[in-house]
């Protein structure tokens, strides 16, 4: 293996490795996104509980 082989072969290395890294990043920062959404989605009442049954109106 060359020099210039060894070079490319490093630098592609180290690009995977932050790719890696971002995505990893990205999982973490997603997964306390729902953690918060489904915290958020809890604290909202229940709307079709509390409403009062409709009446249907004739249209026409």
């Amino acid at each position: 293996m060359t020099t210039s082989e060894k070079y490319v072969t490093a630098a592609y290395c180290v690009v995977f490795a932050i790719v890696l890294v971002y995505v990893l990043i990205m999982a973490l920062k997603l997964q306390r996104l729902e953690r918060e959404v489904d915290e958020i989605a809890g604290r909202v009442p229940d709307e079709d509980a509390e409403e009062a049954p409709r009446e249907t109106a004739q249209v026409g």
